[in-house]
Order: C-alpha cells, then sequence, then structure tokens
C-alpha cells in the first residue's frame, strides 16, 4: 500500500510539472517558486537557445510537462520545432504585454517590423513576467497558488529597489558600444544610451568599416564597451581608449535574478563611469 501511494504521489508531482525554457525565464521562476517545487529548465545556462537542438531527454520532459513556458521562436529558434505547435506550450511574445523594442542596427538605429527578444532585462517586463508565471503554477500546483502570489510582489518589490539604488548612482544618457547589441532593455534602467554596436551578431568579426565608423563618431574619448565574451585584444587597441565589462545577457553566471541584473548593471556603469 505505501508503495503504491508513493507512486502515485510522484505520479501527481510529474503531471503537474512545470518546465522553462532557458535561464532567464528559470531565474524568474524560482523567484516565483521560492519554497515549493521548482520547474525544469529545458536549455543549459549560457544557451537562450539562439542555435543548436535540444536532446530526446528535452523532447521527454517537454512532454511530460504539464506547461512548457518559453518566449518565443524569434529567440528560442532551437526549441521551434518542438513547441512551436505543442498544446502545452506558453510562448510570452504571443501575448500582447511587455515592453518591446525593435532590433537596431550596428549605428543604433531601429529596424522596422522586428524584435528585440531579451525583454527579461526590463525591470517592468520581469515584473510581469513573474506574474504571468505565477498564474501559470498556480494553475498547475493550485494548492501554492498563495505563496506564488507572495513570492511574485515580493520579487517586485526587490526589483523596484534595485533599480531605485541603480539611478540614485546614475546619472543620464551616457554612452557606451556595445559588441552585439542585446543590452537595449536595461538602458531605461541605467540611463545609459547605446553608441554603436561593433557586429549584428556576437558569432560574427566586426567589419573595418564599422571600425573606423566607431572612431570616427566617438560621443567621448573613452568609451565602455559592452560585450557577452572578452575581445581580442586585437581588436580593442584598435578602439582605443576603451574599457571593456563583460556580461552574458542571459545571466547565466546568476543564481538569483535580481542579484544578476543588479550586479550587471553596477559593472556596466562602473565601466562608463571610469575615467
Amino acid at each position: 500500500m505505501l508503495l503504491i501511494l508513493g507512486l502515485f504521489a510522484s505520479l501527481q508531482v510529474q503531471a503537474a510539472t512545470v518546465s522553462v525554457s532557458n535561464h532567464p525565464m528559470f531565474l524568474l521562476s524560482e523567484a516565483v517558486t521560492d519554497g515549493t517545487p521548482s520547474a525544469n529548465q529545458i536549455l543549459q545556462a549560457g544557451d537562450v537557445g539562439h542555435h543548436g537542438s535540444i536532446s530526446p531527454n528535452d523532447m521527454k520532459t517537454i512532454k511530460d510537462s504539464k506547461f512548457v513556458v518559453w518566449f518565443g521562436d524569434s529567440l528560442e529558434n532551437s526549441l521551434t520545432g518542438s513547441l512551436k505547435t505543442a498544446p502545452n506550450a506558453i510562448a510570452l511574445f504571443d501575448f500582447k504585454a511587455f515592453n518591446r523594442h525593435p532590433l537596431r542596427d550596428v549605428k543604433g538605429k531601429p529596424i522596422a517590423g522586428t524584435l528585440d527578444p531579451h525583454i527579461w532585462l526590463d525591470p517592468e517586463n520581469a515584473k510581469a513576467i513573474t506574474r504571468a508565471l505565477a498564474v501559470i503554477h498556480s494553475h498547475a500546483n493550485p494548492e501554492y497558488k498563495e505563496t506564488y502570489q507572495a513570492n511574485a510582489q515580493k520579487f517586485a518589490q526587490r526589483m523596484d529597489k534595485a533599480v531605485a539604488q541603480i539611478q540614485q548612482a546614475s546619472q543620464k544618457n551616457r554612452p557606451y558600444w556595445a559588441y552585439h547589441d542585446a543590452y537595449q532593455y536595461i538602458e531605461s534602467a541605467a540611463k545609459i544610451q547605446l553608441a554603436g554596436s561593433l557586429s549584428p551578431d556576437h558569432h560574427i568579426s566586426p567589419k573595418a568599416s564599422q571600425l573606423r565608423w566607431f572612431n570616427e563618431n566617438r560621443p567621448a574619448e573613452q568609451m565602455c564597451l559592452i560585450s557577452s565574451s572578452q575581445p581580442a585584444k586585437g581588436l580593442l587597441a584598435k578602439l582605443q581608449p576603451v574599457r571593456t565589462t563583460v556580461q552574458v545577457e542571459d545571466m547565466s553566471d546568476s543564481q538569483d535574478f535580481v542579484e544578476g541584473w543588479t550586479r550587471m548593471t553596477q559593472q556596466i556603469n562602473n565601466c562608463i563611469n571610469s575615467k
């Protein structure tokens, strides 16, 4: 009897499993599920889903989940085949919600009809995502509904406090460069402004013409370059004087969203403000 009850309990837990796509979504989900079972994370930290494919085990996890929450195919191409038509999948990009910005070209000009998918870096979006996740987790595991709602409120308070702390120490309209334009959604809260990107993709080396444009259109003598990985010394030599800060947009080096966002913003500020 105990074995049967144990098996039934495990099946109930499995049936109520919520899976989330990538690391930023998992961090936001962890804020909601604090004190209750965590969601499954499909993609590994550092893999937001731009490229590659998922394993058969990941496909089984998707099939066995009550709900699978992802951003959408404009970000997580590797999940499109499994989730685009899956009946248990919820794509946040499908909702007419969240602050949204278009992609920008290497000179910082908006590209009409596009979506910059890094929406989680906007504090207001992060709060909205946790509210959505609280509803989804509540449908999967209604016994924890009050905990999910309380955790979402606590997250919003922590996020607001972090933004206030950053803005208190920031000036307005400070320019920066990006290797790849992935930090647009943090700009308003951090009070920073993109002055150009080296490349439209972090896997593509910058063109000589773009390096020349950078040096001919410097908004400040010393610039800060934000990059998801350490740029080559030879490249930096062509942009001097320049400081760099390495910031992975999916916060894969963080275990807590608010702490990771705050650290990213503080390090960007330190890079820009250093003389």
